[in-house]
């Protein structure tokens, strides 16, 4: 993919950021550099990689579930601004 000034000048239009002509120049570069990277990365070979290789193991951090007690409907609703037939009633929301 090449990157023109051009190219630059019409995604800052599309992100609607005011670029000054420094700040084009320097957008341009980088995103050259991005460029590049990603070329660079696309000549690596995959072939025998796992699906899902990660560079750092991740665990499951939730807690066990336990049963407690909870709050009984009118300790819940003791709370409520307003209640009806036994629920919270709350301002409708969808018109």
């Amino acid at each position: 993919m090449e990157i023109t000034p051009e190219l630059v000048k019409n995604l800052g239009k599309l992100s609607r950021l005011a670029l000054t002509p420094e700040e084009e120049a320097k957008l341009e570069g980088e995103l050259r550099s991005i460029v590049v990277f990603f070329e660079k990365l696309g000549e690596l070979d995959t072939e025998n990689l796992p699906e899902m290789a990660r560079p750092v193991e991740i665990t499951n951090r939730l807690r066990a579930d336990e049963i407690r007690p909870s709050l009984s409907q009118s300790e819940a609703l003791s709370v409520a601004i307003e209640q009806e037939e036994g629920q919270f009633k709350v301002p409708r929301v969808i018109e």
